[in-house]
């Protein structure tokens, strides 16, 4: 990022130093494609939210479809959109995505980790005529990405910078472009600074992957043990979240004990957790005591020690 604002210049200006701003920023829109595996466009936006924003509503075909379990970044342009069933996973069934129009489906969820099978969801659409779009706030730069025609991701979920994201795009025929920057489809000056972050996080080694899920497996474990649950573990999660119930004790009882004791966790995705409404995640999954769950996210940061301590202010919590 230093980098970025010691080159900074305009990159849409037309002299040496916007030019040489413009050559760092197309070097890093080929450089991500190249850490992601992806073939298609790249449009740099301010958030996974602005992407998802942007793929909604510039999409040549209409919002069709959207799973009740998405991200509200989502569902708030979802209007009348049909919302597809799921199962008590959270899990959509790709024949339920054959219809044509935009499908949006996320591959990992926000608040439990679940795994969606985007791959199949993204054939049925087409099959179908339609386009699916695909958030990867949550899989990007930890996952595969899916083979989905439109993918919203975020920098700081991988950690990079906050303020930046990005909008994968498999042609540029599926959006209608609205001029300005971004090749006409998105208006702004671009961040250089927090695209070169964006960049700098997507190419380092993700093999501290491996020490979350054993570190969440341990919480999985030792929480069952202890009485609780974690939700949705029978199924495919991101190593990186999960969702626990402690029966009897309110979510927002949970919060506060567990943040006196130094421990931040949440209840609900982090982005809506302020709001104090019940889940609407566990509440399309038909969870009958979604008041009881807080959700756990780990980094490449978190430690083990960390995880022994949670524990125990769990148990102190429960008992």
């Amino acid at each position: 990022m230093l980098d970025g604002f010691a080159l900074w210049a305009n990159p849409s200006s037309p002299h040496g130093a916007g030019r040489k701003a413009r050559a760092a920023l197309e070097d890093a829109r080929e450089r991500i494609r190249a850490a992601l595996g992806w073939d298609g466009e790249v449009i740099f936006t301010s958030s996974a939210s602005e992407a998802l924003a942007l793929g909604i509503s510039r999409c040549v075909l209409p919002l069709a479809a959207v799973s009740p379990v998405e991200h509200d970044a989502v569902l708030r342009h979802a209007g009348t959109a049909t919302r597809l069933p799921v199962d008590s996973l959270g899990l959509v069934r790709p024949a339920d995505c054959a219809v044509r129009g935009l499908v949006a489906v996320q591959q990992a969820n926000s608040e439990t980790g679940v795994m969606q099978p985007i791959e199949a969801l993204a054939s049925a659409a087409r099959d179908a005529g339609g386009l699916l779009l695909a958030d990867c706030a949550q899989g990007a730069g930890k996952l595969t990405l899916p083979d989905a025609d439109m993918i919203a991701l975020s920098a700081h979920k991988f950690g990079g910078p906050v303020g930046i994201g990005a909008l994968l795009v498999r042609d540029w025929a599926m959006l209608a472009p609205t001029g300005g920057q971004e090749r006409g489809y998105r208006g702004g000056t671009e961040n250089l600074p927090g695209v070169l972050g964006m960049v700098a996080a997507l190419e380092v080694d993700r093999e501290w992957l491996e020490t979350a899920l054993m570190l969440r497996n341990r919480i999985d474990s030792e929480i069952t043990a202890m009485g609780g649950e974690s939700l949705c573990a029978a199924t495919a999660r991101v190593p990186t979240i999960a969702a626990y119930r402690m029966p009897g004790r309110s979510a927002n009882a949970q919060l506060i004990r567990f943040d006196a004791k130094g421990i931040a966790v949440s209840a609900g995705s982090a982005c809506s957790s302020g709001s104090l409404r019940t889940s609407h995640v566990l509440e399309a999954i038909g969870y009958p005591h979604a008041t009881e769950v807080i959700r756990v996210s780990l980094g490449c940061e978190t430690t083990n020690e960390e995880v022994e301590r949670f524990l125990a202010v769990w148990a102190e919590v429960a008992r």
